[in-house]
């Protein structure tokens, strides 16, 4: 079980020490790439590294979303990328700018996605604290319980 969480803690949070951050994926505009409910992590790379075909992650123009789509065309004397989702009919409206993108898709973990924005509400934070304490309740617990009175835990 101690495993397991921290297998899922590395993977939500951890993995950002080796350069990658997850995404959730909310739409399913890149179906079937990438599904709703996928974790999707990105790698920071050069916009000049960049090549048609790629899956880019990039800030929606004058806002804090995300999003992923694939590039189809790229400019580079203005420096921008042309986008479209996989699952899209049309392009996207507006060109990419360099400074916009925020690293290339490299792989993805069905489902986690859900889980992540879960836990990302209020009622997941309060599972996840929790389950910290039970955790190290069950840890802590048969150590205190289980000594005999020099302090050294009894054994058969």
């Amino acid at each position: 079980m101690v495993l397991a969480v921290a297998a899922l803690a590395f993977l939500l949070a951890g993995i950002r020490i080796v350069g990658f951050t997850p995404y959730a994926v909310l739409s399913g505009s890149m179906e079937p790439a990438f599904h709703v409910g996928s974790l999707i992590y990105v790698k920071s790379v050069d916009p000049e590294d960049i090549k048609v075909g790629d899956a880019i992650t990039f800030r929606l123009s004058g806002e804090d979303t995300a999003a992923t789509h694939r590039v189809i065309e790229i400019d580079r004397e203005n420096q921008c990328f042309y986008t479209k989702g996989d699952a899209n009919e049309t392009p996207d409206a507006s060109p990419v700018p360099y400074s916009s993108v925020l690293g290339r898709a490299v792989f993805t973990v069905p489902k986690l996605g859900l889980f992540s924005s879960w836990l990302s509400s209020a009622q997941g934070k309060y599972a996840a604290i929790s389950g910290v304490g039970l955790l190290l309740l069950l840890i802590i617990l048969p150590e205190i319980l289980f000594k005999d009175g020099k302090g050294k835990t009894k054994q058969c």
